[in-house]
């Protein structure tokens, strides 16, 4: 039985651990918003804070070396401080970071997305994938001369206005979608559809005649939902004939999945296509690309003689640009994507013998190089690694958990020595057979203590 007490031997371990955290954590109450600068980052008592990194670990202030499965928030396929992207960066740093021109990097970069996207005629460098899913939007209401937009709940594309909203359960079919600053006008031009609905969206495209539809790559938040390629198929034949613009955000998958993406693994090209993370090697960088006809609209030359705005102080910025063309050229031979793919499905069987053998109703599931765990769990064992738990079940898989379980069963990790982000993990290249067994041993002992504070059955 659950309790919704806080875990006194998960806390004491955890400040026994790491002091150093916490007398920094004291100094950053005084700064920022609940002390931390991203709020994936916030963690009940403190957050740990990180020296330095290397491969697939970090070490935080106190010298306790971690497991990384944050990866740089998915930026990191190769791990972290792979030797190519800081050589690249080093010899970069000291001709320039900011020449405020047009440089050669810029174009080495852009090319290697040409070749590795078949589907990017034309490009446009960001500072980060929600300038790039905010630009997505822009142009394709120009080009359409439509304003409304059609995303699926669950899908995270970034936090400005205009796609935050149903971002995160709950995701109940009356749901108020209602946002935080986000205003009533921005809403009626959102419309929401069920994740692998294909009759759903069909049906608003018929209703409302949006400007686009919109898809994160593998579905809701990095597959915790997970689509499958059939239905994206679907989606683009859909979209395709009813003339509406398909958008697919890669921000996470692309380059990561496979080395053209998502959209390489699925077979289709997307009108625009998203991207940032892995692009710029664990830099900032984030780039919109697709048709040629449609990216034409940022052009001063335009036919439509509405050009849109973009500059962007740091556009194209020359250290993420070295960071960015050394990383792509490695993923280019395929061996990072594979090798973290494969490494992702040994954690996620390994995980599941764990909960089978101390009996607790856990499930990890996922695709690619991820690993979903879902604590709420009674159905059937997974039996191989395309299972998905509740038959793909969106308003069961996309949950809230209770907030004291999800502080402690961190904590409880991150005092076994790894770094869980959440309820999910990622997985680089860097990541180890020893790493796995390390791994499965910290969350062996996370459900001890979880049990033994009352936490879990």
């Amino acid at each position: 039985m659950l309790t919704l007490t806080a875990g006194s031997r998960i806390e004491t371990a955890f400040r026994e651990k790491f002091p150093a955290s916490d007398r920094l954590f004291e100094r950053a109450q005084d700064l920022f918003p609940n002390g931390v600068t991203h709020d994936s980052r916030y963690l009940k008592p403190f957050p740990i804070y990180i020296d330095s990194a290397a491969g697939s670990h970090k070490t935080d202030v106190d010298g306790n070396e971690l497991v990384d499965f944050w990866v740089g928030h998915g930026a990191l396929l190769l791990g972290h401080s792979h030797p190519a992207v800081v050589e690249a960066v080093r010899r970069q740093i000291g001709r320039s970071t900011h020449p405020g021109g047009c440089h050669e990097l810029e174009l080495e970069w852009g090319e290697w997305v040409q070749r590795l996207v078949p589907s990017i005629e034309r490009l446009r460098f960001t500072s980060s994938g929600t300038e790039a899913t905010l630009m997505a939007l822009r142009v394709a209401r120009i080009a359409s001369g439509k304003t409304k937009v059609v995303k699926f709940a669950g899908c995270f594309h970034g936090w400005h206005d205009a796609l935050v909203p149903a971002a995160e359960p709950p995701h109940e079919p009356a749901a108020d979608y209602a946002t935080p600053g986000i205003t009533d006008g921005v809403m009626g031009d959102l419309v929401i559809v069920p994740p692998g609905d294909l009759d759903a969206v069909a049906r608003a495209i018929d209703l409302h005649d949006p400007a686009c539809v919109i898809l994160e790559g593998n579905g809701p938040r990095w597959g915790v939902v997970p689509l499958r390629e059939d239905f994206v198929r679907g989606l683009r034949q859909l979209t395709a004939q009813r003339g509406v613009i398909f958008i697919l955000d890669e921000v996470i998958t692309g380059f990561r999945v496979r080395p053209g993406g998502f959209q390489e693994y699925c077979g289709v090209e997307p009108d625009l296509s998203t991207f940032a993370k892995v692009l710029a090697g664990g830099l900032p960088g984030g780039c919109l690309g697709g048709r040629a006809d449609l990216l034409q609209v940022l052009a001063f030359d335009n036919p439509l003689g509405r050009k849109m705005k973009h500059p962007g102080t740091f556009n194209a910025n020359p250290l993420s640009a070295a960071a960015g063309s050394a990383a792509l050229e490695i993923v280019s031979s395929g061996e990072p994507c594979r090798r973290a793919n494969e490494i992702a499905a040994r954690v996620r069987s390994a995980l599941n013998d764990v909960f089978a053998e101390k009996s607790v109703n856990w499930v990890a599931y996922g695709d690619f190089s991820t690993i979903k765990i879902h604590p709420e769990y009674d159905g059937p064992r997974p039996s191989a690694d395309d299972f998905v738990p509740f038959g793909g079940d969106y308003l069961k898989l996309d949950r809230k958990f209770p907030p004291e379980l999800s502080h402690a069963f961190r904590c409880a990790l991150l005092s076994g020595g790894v770094d869980w982000m959440g309820w999910h993990g990622s997985t680089s290249s860097a990541h180890t057979e020893a790493d796995v067994d390390r791994t499965a041993e910290a969350f062996s002992q996370a459900i001890d203590l979880l049990r033994a504070d009352g936490l879990l059955d």
